[in-house]
C-alpha cells in the first residue's frame, strides 16, 4: 500500500484557451513538464481545458466536443505524460456515455495508470453557465484516489461553492483538496455577480473547517462563444490548512504556480483541531433533506 508522503510538490495551472483542441492540449502539456521541472509531483489543469468554455450558450453543435473515456482523444496522451514525468494528473473533460453527457474528470497516476473517473456532482445553470443544457447529474459520489504522492481528493469548479463537497472527500481520506474551475464575469442582468475574491474565501473556508490544503486553478482570457463574452478572472492560488493564501496568480499570469505541502504538518494540525472528533453526524440528519424538513428514505 502506498504511504502518504511527508510533503507533496503541487502545481496548479493557469492558462487562456482557443477553439483549437491540438492548441489547448499542447500547451496544456507544455505547462506540465514546466510545472514537473519546478518539482512538481501533482499537477492540476482549469476546468474544460480542451476548448473554450462553451456552456456560456445552448447550442447542439457544442455535444460534438463530448467524447467516451475509452479511445479519448486526448487522455492516452496525458497518461503517457504522466508515466513520462513521474507525475500525478487530476485531468478534467467532456465525457460522453451512452446517450448521457458529464461533466468529468480522470486521475491519471504517476504511472500513467487511470485509478477512476469522477462526474461533477453539482451543475450549475444561468446566463454564461447553462451547463445544465450539456451535464447531467455526476452520479459517482464523491471521489478520493490514493496516488503514488498522497490521497488526491477532487471536486469540480460548482462543486467548490458546497462545503458538503469538502467535508465527504476528507472523511473519504484526502489528504488535499483540487478543483479545477472555469469562472470569471458574469453577464450584465445577473443580479448576484460573484468575483475572485468570493470565489476564494469559499474555498478558504474549506482549508480552515477541514485543516487541509486546498488548491484551484482557473483559466484567463476573454472569451466569446456565441452573442456571449466572459473575461475569466484568473487567481489561481493554493491556501494552506488554516486557510491562508500561501501562493497565487493575478487575473492575466499564465502558467505553473507551485508550493510545498507539509501534509505531516497537516494532519498533526488537523487531529489537534478537533473539528473531526468533535463532529455529530448523529444529528446532521437535516442535512438529508432538501427543504429541511422531509427526510429521505
Amino acid at each position: 500500500m502506498t504511504q502518504t508522503p511527508h510533503t507533496v510538490n503541487l502545481a496548479v495551472i493557469q492558462m487562456h484557451m482557443t477553439d483549437q483542441l491540438e492548441d489547448n492540449v499542447s500547451r496544456a502539456e507544455a505547462h506540465v513538464r514546466d510545472a514537473a521541472r519546478q518539482g512538481a509531483q501533482v499537477v492540476l489543469l482549469p476546468e474544460l481545458f480542451e476548448n473554450l468554455y462553451f456552456c456560456q450558450v445552448e447550442r447542439e453543435d457544442y455535444f460534438e466536443l463530448a467524447h467516451p473515456l475509452e479511445g479519448h482523444p486526448f487522455i492516452g496522451r496525458f497518461q503517457n505524460l504522466a508515466a513520462e514525468l513521474g507525475v500525478v494528473l487530476p485531468l478534467s473533460y467532456f465525457e460522453r456515455a451512452g446517450q448521457a453527457h458529464y461533466n468529468s474528470l480522470v486521475c491519471i497516476d504517476a504511472d500513467g495508470t487511470v485509478l477512476g473517473n469522477y462526474r461533477k456532482t453539482h451543475i450549475p445553470d444561468g446566463p454564461g453557465y447553462e451547463e445544465k443544457y450539456y451535464f447531467a447529474l455526476g452520479d459517482t459520489g464523491f471521489k478520493v484516489w490514493r496516488t503514488r504522492f498522497g490521497r488526491v481528493g477532487v471536486g469540480i469548479c460548482w462543486d467548490q461553492w458546497y462545503p458538503e463537497t469538502a467535508r465527504a472527500m476528507m472523511l473519504l481520506g484526502a489528504d488535499f483538496l483540487l478543483y479545477p474551475t472555469a469562472i470569471g464575469t458574469e453577464p450584465a442582468e445577473v443580479e448576484t455577480p460573484n468575483n475572485y475574491q468570493m470565489w476564494q474565501r469559499a474555498m478558504q473556508g474549506h482549508a480552515v473547517s477541514n485543516s487541509t490544503y486546498v488548491g484551484s486553478c482557473n483559466r484567463i482570457g476573454v472569451e466569446r462563444v456565441g452573442d456571449f463574452t466572459q473575461t475569466y478572472y484568473g487567481h489561481t492560488f493554493i491556501a494552506d490548512y488554516t486557510g491562508e493564501i500561501v501562493a497565487e496568480f493575478g487575473e492575466t499570469d499564465e502558467g505553473a504556480l507551485a508550493h510545498t505541502l507539509n501534509l505531516t504538518e497537516a494532519r498533526k494540525f488537523r487531529a489537534g483541531m478537533g473539528f473531526f472528533r468533535d463532529r455529530r453526524p448523529d444529528l446532521y440528519g437535516t442535512l438529508l433533506t432538501t427543504d429541511g424538513v422531509t427526510r429521505r428514505g
